[in-house]
């Protein structure tokens, strides 16, 4: 049960978003550029950092609807959806490139506290050929989406429990984006 008054029928950020459309409209617009508007990471691969972090968050919402929008932005087959749990749980072995894994571990850093991104971090993603850009990109991802998470979660809201609940969801934003999102959320 939500910590405030929430329609029933809305699960997750969508009932916040829903609740204060006034923050919904602001709060898509930078979510689309975060995750959707110009950057050398394509929409997957930010997807797959906001759902790692998610996972790391323990905010099953946020983690279930991001692997399903990264899912759709790769085809959202089933191996695409198995490829998003694998980032979730173990980065490490996940098929992702090299690149990706070091910047999945930096979001890990960033997840845990800022101040824990060291330098090592940094660099082993520069020789995996990350550019400033991409690294920018993903300790503000991963920044946003602590606050994200704890927003979905410090108000208690409603979430489906099975993934396949997220993947209509994750296939509308993958075409439509957040911004539109927070638009319909707050209707």
């Amino acid at each position: 049960m939500a910590h405030i008054s929430l329609r029933e029928d809305l699960p997750g950020i969508v009932g916040l978003l829903a609740f204060r459309p006034e923050t919904a409209q602001p709060l898509g617009v930078f979510t689309d550029a975060l995750l959707q508007g110009p950057s050398p990471l394509s929409r997957a691969e930010r997807e797959m950092i906001a759902a790692h972090v998610s996972f790391r968050n323990d905010c099953h919402f946020c983690r279930q609807s991001h692997a399903a929008v990264g899912a759709a932005h790769l085809g959202g087959r089933e191996q695409d959806h198995a490829l998003f749990e694998a980032v979730q749980f173990d980065p490490a072995s996940a098929l992702v490139s090299p690149k990706m894994k070091a910047l999945l571990t930096i979001a890990g850093l960033v997840q845990r506290g800022g101040k824990t991104v060291t330098v090592e971090a940094i660099e082993a993603a520069r020789r995996e050929g990350a550019s400033d850009v991409e690294i920018h990109d993903t300790v503000l991802i991963a920044a946003a989406f602590c606050m994200f998470n704890r927003y979905v979660d410090g108000l208690g809201t409603w979430q489906p429990d099975e993934p396949a609940a997220y993947r209509g969801m994750g296939q509308q934003i993958a075409e439509g984006g957040y911004a539109l999102a927070g638009v319909r959320a707050g209707a």
